[in-house]
């Protein structure tokens, strides 16, 4: 386990776990701490050992927002700098690996954005995801307007930023937005249990499918079917897949 001050990092096997470490701002994120987070993923993401990352918080908050001083401060010194957080903010979405976001209590502003720039989010029933951005005079800027409307639709999208009204985890869980709400005392396992499965399944062929379902995402129906024909054709030429086909041939097995 590595400890700094934004940030605590520890592995298991091959599953890599970041704890965001601002306790006594309920986890605001600063611009030096999503470095870290993204620095970090970065990291993992070169590492040939690691397979799955975890991203959480604390039981009573996974992230609280943007750390209002830190911003009073940048903005009072005109270096308020938008594209860094945006740069930063891109790393962590472009990770190739499977993310899993581990979500207790708040997870508001940028928390939000983190948790949904995550490929799978298990939730305690006390998650709160939201936007309050509004009730300071701003709104969202690291792609959560787009990434919310993509993910609950536009109405719930308009309610929850213009009016600030946080979105309870069922109400998540109801609309599509999470993967799905865990009890509190099991959701570390649970989120473990999670992430050994993804590790333990042929490499490319997940790495493969995650790509392939963040471009269908973005595109029309039969664009995305030739999109996932092209993918699969690129999964089954893996010496990968080779390799556990003819084991299964011998074996006599199906899927």
């Amino acid at each position: 386990m590595e400890t700094e001050n934004n940030l605590i990092t520890e592995t298991d096997g091959c599953i890599g776990f970041i704890t965001m470490n601002r306790p006594e701002k309920m986890n605001a994120v600063n611009l030096s701490m999503l470095n870290d987070i993204s620095y970090q993923i970065q990291n993992w993401e070169y590492d040939d050992q690691i397979r799955v990352i975890i991203l959480k918080g604390f039981d009573q908050f996974f992230a609280a927002g943007i750390d209002i001083n830190e911003l009073n401060y940048e903005l009072s010194q005109q270096s308020f700098a938008l594209k860094a957080w945006q740069d930063e903010f891109l790393k962590i979405i472009n990770c190739t690996k499977p993310l899993i976001a581990v979500v207790s209590g708040y997870a508001l502003g940028i928390g939000c954005d983190l948790a949904l720039a995550c490929d799978i989010i298990l939730a305690s029933d006390s998650a709160q995801f939201g936007y309050p951005e509004t009730s300071i005079g701003m709104i969202p800027f690291l792609g959560g307007c787009s990434r919310l409307v993509k993910s609950i639709g536009k109405a719930k999208t308009m309610e929850a930023v213009l009016t600030g009204k946080a979105i309870s985890a069922e109400e998540a869980d109801s609309c599509g937005m999470i993967s799905r709400v865990v009890a509190l005392c099991d959701l570390d396992k649970e989120a473990l249990r999670v992430a050994k499965r993804i590790a333990s399944l042929p490499n490319q062929a997940i790495m493969l499918a995650k790509e392939t379902i963040r471009q269908v995402e973005n595109t029309n129906l039969q664009n995305g079917i030739d999109l996932e024909a092209k993918s699969c054709r690129l999964s089954i030429n893996t010496e990968e897949f080779k390799d556990i086909l003819f084991s299964m041939g011998q074996k006599n097995e199906g899927i």
